[in-house]
Formats: C-alpha cells, structure tokens, sequence
C-alpha cells in the first residue's frame, strides 16, 4: 500500500470514530464545555482540520484512525490554527 492509499485509509478510519463521537454526544454537556456549534459541526470542523493534516502527511506515524483521534483529543495544539468557533467567524 504506498503512502496515498494508507492516508485514504486512515481518513476514512477518522471519518467513521468522529460520526460515532458526535452521534454520541450529548448535546446539553457540548454546550457547557464549547462554542455555540451542534457537536455535529463542531465534530466536522474537526474532521476537517484532521484530513488537511493526514493529506499532508502529518500523521504518516499513526497506525489507525483511532490512535489520531486520541491524540487530538489529547492535544489539539498539533493541528495549526485550529478554532473551534463557526466558521462564519473566522472568515475575512
């Protein structure tokens, strides 16, 4: 498998535990710990800064999208310029 397929790997590993994480959530505990985005769009915000990351070969060392996740979750300073905010306010 080269170097594009096992990314197209793990981002479809990601994809699949985020759609998990945010249909877990708990809608009134994401309100109390975050911005004003559903866990859905918070969790697609994610989803999207992580596959940015994974395409460009940041996360080659990871063996699952599991092991991504966790370390996100863990430390989400490792994506640049992450904001969890909507993105109507980050925008020009």
């Amino acid at each position: 498998m080269n170097a594009m397929e096992r990314r197209q790997e793990l981002i479809d590993q990601v994809k699949e535990e985020y759609a998990n994480i945010a249909s877990a959530a708990s809608q009134q505990h994401f309100h109390q710990t975050t911005t004003e985005l559903t866990p859905e769009g918070y969790y697609e915000k994610l989803l999207g800064a992580v596959i940015t990351e994974i395409e460009a070969g940041n996360f080659d060392n990871c063996r699952s999208g599991t092991e991504i996740v966790n370390k996100v979750a863990a430390d989400k300073s490792i994506l640049p310029g992450w904001d969890p905010r909507p993105l109507d306010w980050i925008l020009y």
